[in-house]
């Protein structure tokens, strides 16, 4: 029996990662679990917003966003990042996130979503560092953005070079906090934006990221009839990192996933999807089924 697959998600309470499946199914993501699955036929669009897609259209197999250009224009109209929501009443928090040396990004997300956004995005450490309107923390974004030097992206392939090969964790939360104490004391922040203080949370725990070993390839696309086996070594934001029965470790986008209808597989059944290398760590990027 085949299921569709809806995405990976970070449940509040849960702390645990789950993959999604449409119709409401869940399969929770522990550290240690044997995973094996083959995609059958081919990758349609997810919809937008809640909907599905009216034209069940299929969709390139190395998109991280499994929608058609129609349901991408729909999804993006309604988000945050599009600023089209001006006068959304609800509360916002400007955070800075860290992902390995070098790496740390500014960013907004909703209040009530609380660390969601954080742990999607597979961030290792991060701080909040104020909240208010969505423009006000807008605005403060960009301007720690411009005076910072910090991005408001890191790149995935830079943060699963990094995992492997972190620091100790008084070190990981040292250089966000040396971000955080520059941060406040900038001149031009909204008026409307509270500041808040310094309080680093570590994600590496969570992932599975201490003594994590260096993985030697990135799934490139899933295909039609192709397999991903293996034993889930940790999930950072929406990677997993697997090892397969031949001792190679792989790193799976769940993202890839999405649209795609999934059968089980034995777990020793190996990966026989498209692989490429992954990327050498960067010295800096600043400036049911299972």
């Amino acid at each position: 029996m085949a299921w569709r697959c809806a995405g990976l998600a970070w449940p509040r309470e849960a702390r645990v990662p789950v993959l999604l499946w449409e119709g409401g199914r869940i399969s929770p993501l522990t550290s240690g679990k044997e995973l094996g699955f083959r995609a059958e036929g081919e990758r349609r669009c997810v919809g937008a917003r809640g909907n599905a897609c009216p034209l069940g259209a299929v969709v390139a197999g190395r998109a991280t966003q499994a929608r058609c250009p129609e349901c991408a224009r729909l999804d993006r109209a309604h988000s945050v990042a599009a600023d089209t929501m001006a006068d959304d009443p609800r509360t916002y928090r400007v955070y800075l996130a860290w992902f390995g040396p070098g790496m740390v990004k500014v960013g907004i997300t909703g209040e009530e979503r609380g660390p969601a956004r954080l742990l999607e995005q597979g961030a290792v450490v991060f701080s909040w560092l104020g909240r208010g309107p969505l423009m006000a923390a807008r605005r403060t974004e960009e301007l720690l953005r411009t005076a910072l030097g910090v991005p408001d992206r890191i790149p995935y392939a830079a943060k699963r070079a990094a995992r492997a090969e972190l620091p100790g964790a008084a070190e990981r939360v040292a250089e966000i906090e040396a971000l955080h104490r520059r941060a406040v004391t900038l001149k031009g922040w909204a008026e409307s934006l509270e500041p808040l203080e310094f309080e680093a949370v570590d994600h590496a725990g969570i992932f599975g990221l201490e003594g994590l070993a260096p993985a030697t390839g990135v799934v490139r696309e899933l295909v039609d009839g192709g397999v991903v086996a293996g034993r889930l070594l940790a999930t950072a934001g929406p990677d997993l990192h697997l090892r397969t029965p031949g001792g190679a470790v792989i790193v799976l986008d769940t993202r890839l996933m999405n649209g795609w209808a999934l059968v089980g597989a034995d777990a020793g059944a190996g990966v026989t999807v498209p692989v490429v290398d992954v990327m050498p760590p960067p010295q800096s990027v600043q400036d049911g089924l299972f």
